[in-house]
């Protein structure tokens, strides 16, 4: 079964995406429930792999599979390639984590089209962890775009009153990085083929040993770049995610913060930089003063919003910002930091979702004016927003505090120090614009008559609270149970990208050779 565990972790979404389909469209509960159970039995079905010790000693590729797909002579090859190390480790759990989260926050707020919706639900959980374990570039690239059809779909079906034109906006934004990418992709294969270097298809292990020119380099780097800048996002390339987040129903939001957002930082990490070594060190100084002005104008414009999703939605901008710092710091604490603020950040902010969208059910308004008092109201509520909200700020004891730690450090340690000292001021504008946004839906006088008759949180809502606050605090104080399975993989990709001979992540062996392992 291990050799198979990948695909069957990210087919069997798709597998039940399709039963979904023959579900009389009158059972919504039905449907609901078994696309919940679904994603709890890919959730469980991923759950060795956290528990493999393998990832402790070896940063190499595991649970490899390759399979010859396509194939026309000499001239193109394709094929499923797929494998994990210790980074994407903990970014196909994190989607099998929070997939039954999601889910189960539809129960109220999904009434229309309930098969529609969790049938793309399912498809969306099988394109983001095809994206995640995919070790051909081709490979990735179809998952990447499929990505694109089911959030466009759930934006503009399911969303607010501005649906269809943020749901237009961010198809647009990402299809136009994503054809860039794919020239890229294709001029890299044709590159590898010419230079001689026995390649099998587009597999990123044989890509890494292409010796690419310093100018060949910088206009490929450029192209995956600015494709993985508007999926993070970076500035100036963000204007699409606020309304994004804004017009998507809850579930959406969730899905698109916690995970979607990963792809872009993730494809930095995997692609990007180990692919263009040379090009990464001469973007880095440009790409951090964006890292830069990203943190302290996300910081700033959220603390302008009156609208508790977008500011969450802007404060998402500043936070990737700093994952994407910790990056481009180029040593193991800025990456170690950067990566663990990926998964901070698909927790707490996909927490904040989760408590905008509960408040938004009981009021069907986001208006910071329209609250005040609702501690005396909803105190289980407010102890769990708290709770989040310190999670968010990066205060001592919670999961945000480890990764942004880390990210100042790895900077402070590297040629970007001066960006960490204006990037400081990133984490005092969160603290401003959280603790104002809690005060003023939490304290005060319970004045407006909407609000005193709201109930607290259903055991519904607390039970999908309960596994995410586990989480804030079990990184916050046991960092090192992600820590050690992310060195050995986090150590060889570093020694790929600051190799000034352009080593080779893994062994030099084909693609083969490392799935018949």
């Amino acid at each position: 079964m291990t050799d198979h565990l990948l695909s069957l972790i990210t087919f069997f979404p798709l597998l039940g995406a399709l039963f979904v389909l023959f579900i009389p469209k009158e059972d919504g509960g039905v449907m609901k429930g078994f696309t919940l159970a679904v994603t709890l039995v890919t959730f469980f079905l991923s759950l060795p792999l956290a528990f493999d010790n393998i990832f402790k000693v070896s940063g190499g590729m595991h649970y490899t599979e390759f399979i010859p797909w396509i194939s026309i002579g000499d001239y193109f090859q394709m094929n499923y390639f797929v494998g994990i190390d210790g980074i994407s480790l903990w970014l196909v759990l994190l989607t099998t984590f929070i997939m039954p989260i999601a889910v189960l926050s539809t129960w109220n707020a999904v009434e229309k089209n309930v098969k529609g919706f969790m049938a793309l639900c399912l498809l969306l959980e099988t394109a983001m962890l095809g994206a995640f374990i995919s070790l051909d570039l081709f490979l990735f690239y179809i998952f990447w775009e499929l990505m694109l059809i089911p959030m466009y779909f759930m934006i503009g079906i399911w969303g607010g009153g501005r649906r269809i034109y943020a749901a237009v906006k961010f198809f647009i934004y990402t299809a136009v990085g994503s054809l860039l990418m794919l020239v890229a992709i294709i001029y890299v294969y044709y590159y590898a083929v010419q230079s001689g270097i026995n390649i099998s298809g587009f597999s990123i292990i044989d890509f890494y040993k292409v010796d690419i020119p310093a100018d060949l380099q910088t206009l490929l780097f450029m192209a995956f770049a600015f494709s993985f800048a508007i999926k993070v996002p970076m500035f100036p390339v963000h204007t699409w995610l606020p309304d994004a987040h804004t017009e998507a129903p809850t579930a959406g939001s969730v899905i698109l913060a916690a995970i979607l957002l990963k792809m872009g930082t993730y494809g930095y990490l995997r692609f990007a930089m180990p692919l263009f070594p040379d090009a990464t060190q001469q973007f880095i100084p440009f790409l951090s003063l964006l890292c830069v002005i990203g943190i302290i104008y996300g910081a700033l414009v959220a603390m302008m919003q009156d609208d508790v999703k977008k500011l969450v939605a802007y404060s998402s901008v500043s936070h990737l910002g700093f994952v994407m710092l910790g990056l481009f710091a180029m040593n193991m604490q800025g990456w170690a930091g950067g990566i663990i603020q990926m998964i901070n950040h698909g927790i707490s902010t996909g927490a904040l979702f989760l408590i905008v969208g509960f408040i938004y059910e009981r009021r069907h308004t986001r208006e910071i004016k329209e609250f005040g008092g609702l501690a005396k109201q909803m105190p289980v509520f407010a102890t769990i927003f708290l709770i989040i909200t310190f999670s968010s700020i990066g205060l001592p004891g919670t999961n945000g505090f480890v990764g942004e730690f880390l990210v100042l450090m790895g900077a402070f340690e590297s040629e970007l120090r001066w960006y960490a000292i204006f990037a400081t001021t990133g984490v005092i504008f969160a603290a401003v614009y959280m603790l104002w946004m809690f005060q003023r839906v939490m304290f005060g006088e319970l004045k407006n008559p909407k609000n005193q008759n709201l109930k607290d949180l259903s055991a519904r809502e607390i039970t999908l609270m309960i596994p995410l606050l586990v989480f804030v605090f079990w990184i916050g104080f046991y960092p090192n149970t992600f820590f050690e399975k992310m060195n050995p993989a986090m150590e060889q990709l570093l020694h790929q990208v600051k190799g000034k001979h352009h080593v080779a992540v893994v062994e030099t062996v084909s693609a083969q050779e490392l799935a018949s392992r």
